[in-house]
């Protein structure tokens, strides 16, 4: 299990998460949804210990998180972070060096299913071939929990919408994974729980059988969560209009 217990992180005076508490286990498939800025992004990067904790802890299985369990804990983002010059053989070589548990098999399928060339360079990817890689790749490390930001930037619906079927299909049971994306609508049959992340902290932690259970569909219970004004853009319109009439 990854555990994150009071997890606070800071930026100077400002918070980039805010006593984070909340626990991921095998077999999921977890949506993290918030707004930008909520401190999605950064409780990945926190996990990954790539930011520093200023409070609270981050555990696998009980135990601090070191150098040696990175191999259990994979990523891909929407920065583009692999190495300009690579072809994506290379990079799979790359990654095989550092991961024994390194997936050819699933590396295999999944560059076949988005079709990618093998012998260009990542420089000439497109932005959405660029993210496509990224997430074969984090696939592919054979870590237990893989995170997601934002994979689907750059990329068609209908691909979109072939992948999720996809990833059902090849993720095995003892694989988490932890999805953070804006494309909540389209997502929302593919996960099986929501974390929700509001102005630094998570205010929301339900499965999507709990919310069937209790007869509320997930973007009503966001609304809920993050008590969102449906009709605040009308009365902004009404305002403006009479502030032009004046």
């Amino acid at each position: 299990m990854l555990e994150i217990k009071d997890a606070r992180v800071s930026y100077g005076i400002n918070a980039g998460i805010r006593e984070a508490t909340v626990d991921f286990r095998p077999g999921e498939i977890v949506g993290l949804f918030g707004e930008n800025g909520a401190g999605k992004t950064t409780l990945m990067n926190a996990i990954l210990g790539y930011v520093p904790l200023s409070g609270g802890k981050i555990t696998l299985d009980g135990k601090k998180i070191t150098r040696k369990d990175m191999t259990r804990i994979s990523i891909a983002s929407s920065e583009h972070t692999l190495f300009p010059q690579f072809t994506a053989r290379e990079h799979r070589d790359f990654f095989k060096t550092f991961f024994p548990r390194f997936n050819d098999e699933r590396y295999e399928f999944l560059m076949k299913f988005f079709d990618l060339p093998e012998n260009l360079p990542y420089r000439s990817f497109s932005t959405g071939h660029k993210n496509q890689l990224e997430t074969i790749l984090a696939l592919s490390q054979g870590a237990d929990y893989v995170l997601l930001d934002e994979p689907f930037a750059g990329n068609d619906i209908f691909n979109r919408e072939d992948f999720y079927k996809l990833l059902l299909g090849i993720l095995e049971p003892t694989e988490c994974l932890i999805i953070s994306t804006h494309l909540i609508e389209e997502i929302k049959h593919f996960v099986g729980r929501v974390v929700l992340i509001h102005k630094t902290k998570i205010v929301g932690d339900k499965t999507i059988e709990d919310l069937e259970n209790e007869g509320i569909d997930l973007i009503s219970w966001m609304r809920s969560v993050y008590q969102h004004d449906e009709g605040r853009v009308g009365k902004l319109l009404q305002d403006l209009r009479k502030d032009k009439e004046d």
